[in-house]
């Protein structure tokens, strides 16, 4: 495994997490249960506001998570191969 993709995966990994934190800010439970009620709360917005069936809204919120890791891991790689091809 490159350093390039360690870096991907590190920012990844911090991206879903400050996601994660940014939507349950405000929300009295524990740390623990804050992936669940993340996934839950957007589950149930992409299912309100379009009205589709709630397995295709579960479906397109979990979609949601992992694009925007796959996004992450992007962003993180292309940075550190920025860094790494100036030193």
């Amino acid at each position: 495994m490159t350093n390039r993709e360690v870096a991907g995966m590190i920012t990844a990994v911090l991206g879903l997490c400050a996601i994660i934190a940014f939507l349950n800010a405000g929300i009295n439970t524990s740390i623990f249960s804050w992936p669940l009620e993340a996934y839950l709360g957007v589950a149930f917005s992409i299912g309100w506001s379009t009205g589709i069936p709630n397995f295709l809204a579960y479906l397109l919120a979990a979609l949601l998570f992992i694009l925007v890791a796959v996004g992450f891991y992007k962003l993180g790689s292309w940075v550190y191969g920025l860094v790494a091809e100036r030193g």
